[in-house]
């Protein structure tokens, strides 16, 4: 269900028949909503003219874009070279595990976090390093992760 249709007809209004505006017209509107259901991608669609289809190809195809809800923190875990030698995949357990995150889920069920994976952040010389919201968290062991996760509550 779209919660901003007043401030997503807005934004509409700002993009519509602006070629190459398809991609700031989305990250606008998932500003707004948090990520982008399949109902706010077929008003998109109604309101421009743009195919569902090539909105929804935008949409999967860049990774900035959700089409599920994000939790209220979002973690970062960087797969870089740097942070895959020194042990992100055992970081990136760690964090799976202290979640209760099966398979191929990324958001907590009470909503309070969100989990990806990234190939770099930047801070080589922290690695193993992850972002929680725009706070980096370096030279990590899996002993670190839970510390770090309870000051998200």
């Amino acid at each position: 269900m779209m919660k901003n249709k007043k401030e997503i007809d807005q934004v509409i209004n700002k993009f519509n028949g602006k070629n190459g505006a398809l991609i700031p017209l989305l990250q606008e509107v998932q500003a707004l909503e948090s990520y982008l259901s399949k109902e706010t991608m077929r008003y998109i669609s109604e309101k421009t003219g743009i195919k569902i289809a090539q909105i929804y190809g935008v949409a999967t195809f860049y990774t900035m874009f959700r089409l599920k809800p994000q939790g209220k923190h979002i973690i970062r875990v960087c797969q870089g070279t740097a942070c895959h030698v020194s042990g992100a995949n055992q970081i990136l357990k760690e964090i799976r595990d202290e979640l209760k995150l099966d398979g191929e889920e990324d958001t907590t069920k009470d909503g309070r976090f969100t989990l990806m994976e990234v190939a770099c952040l930047g801070c080589c010389s922290l690695a193993p390093v992850i972002m929680v919201n725009d706070e980096t968290h370096g030279k990590l062991t899996p002993e670190k992760i839970p510390n770090i996760l309870k000051k998200y509550d």
